[in-house]
C-alpha cells in the first residue's frame, strides 16, 4: 500500500521502486537506507533486499485505488531514474499518472542527466511535478539545467540537505523550491545564512519557497532534535506551494 507521510509537502508516498546507489555528498546519511534495512530486519514484504534496488511492479496500480485527490511523493524510498531502472518501467509508473487526474505526483531525482534523457520523446503529465535534489554548487546547481529541458507543469527544487552556501541562483523556469537541513544522528549542520539566501533568491524571483525544517542542528548552532529545532526561518513559517497547483 502507498503510505501516509510525515514530509511536511506531500500527503502519501507511492514507491513503486526501492532501493538506490549513493552518488552525491547529500547522500551520506541516507534515511532511505537507515528505513529501509529496519524493515528488512522487520520482515516488512517488499524489503527482503533490504536498500538494494528492487522493481516493485505490483505497486504499481496502488494510486488507482485512492479516489480521493492526493498528493503523492513518488519513491521516497528510491530514486525513479536510478541508472538499473529501465526506461520500460518507468512508463509504466507514467501510465499510473496519466490514469488518475485527480491526483499530483512529486517527483524528485539526483540523477538529472538521465532524467532529461528520458523526457526527450515524452511529455511530462500535467500532475507530474518534476524536481530535482540541490545540495550544493559542485553536485547540486547544474542539475537545475537539466531540470529546465523538460516541459513540465511544474519544476522544483529539494534544496535538502542543504550543505553549503549556494551563492545567487537561477531559478528561471522553476516554480517551488524546498529549503531543509538534515537530521538523523549524524546530521551535518545547516547554517542560516545558507537558507535565508535561498529564500531570498526566491522572493527576488517570484518562486514559491518551502521551508521544511532545520533539522539535527538549529538556527543557534546547537545540536537538538528535530523537533525542538522546529520550522522557523527568519522568526516565520514558510509554507508556499506553487500558485499552478491543482488538483482535479
Amino acid at each position: 500500500m502507498s503510505t501516509q507521510s510525515k514530509i511536511e509537502w506531500t500527503e502519501q508516498t507511492w514507491n513503486p521502486v526501492t532501493g538506490c546507489d549513493k552518488i552525491t555528498a547529500g547522500c551520506k546519511h541516507c534515511y532511505a537506507e537507515a528505513m529501509a534495512n529496519r524493515l528488512k530486519s522487520m520482515r516488512t514484504p517488499g524489503y527482503e533486499n533490504g536498500f538494494k534496488l528492487t522493481l516493485q511492479p505490483s505497486r504499481l496500480e496502488q494510486p488507482l485505488k485512492r479516489k480521493k485527490p492526493t498528493k503523492y511523493f513518488v519513491n521516497s524510498m528510491s530514486d525513479l531514474f536510478h541508472e538499473d531502472v529501465p526506461f520500460s518501467f518507468i512508463d509504466k509508473v507514467f501510465n499510473t499518472i496519466e490514469a488518475t487526474p485527480q491526483h499530483v505526483y512529486q517527483i524528485l531525482t539526483k540523477r538529472a542527466a538521465r532524467m532529461a534523457s528520458y523526457f526527450q520523446e515524452r511529455s511530462a503529465p500535467t500532475n507530474a511535478w518534476i524536481g530535482v535534489t540541490v545540495e550544493n554548487r559542485k553536485q547540486g546547481l547544474p542539475r537545475i539545467d537539466e531540470l529546465r529541458k523538460i516541459d513540465a507543469q511544474i519544476r522544483f527544487l529539494s534544496v535538502e540537505p542543504l550543505l553549503e552556501e549556494l551563492g545567487d541562483i537561477d531559478l528561471s523556469g522553476i516554480h517551488w523550491v524546498i529549503v531543509g537541513g538534515e537530521s538523523g544522528p549524524k546530521s551535518r549542520e545547516m547554517k542560516p545564512e545558507w537558507a535565508e539566501g535561498v529564500q531570498e533568491s526566491c522572493e527576488q524571483q517570484n518562486v514559491a519557497f518551502f521551508f521544511k525544517q532545520w533539522g539535527g542542528w538549529g538556527a543557534d548552532g546547537k545540536k537538538r532534535s528535530k523537533k525542538e529545532n522546529g520550522r522557523l526561518l527568519k522568526g516565520q513559517t514558510w509554507d508556499a506551494m506553487p500558485i499552478e497547483f491543482r488538483v482535479y
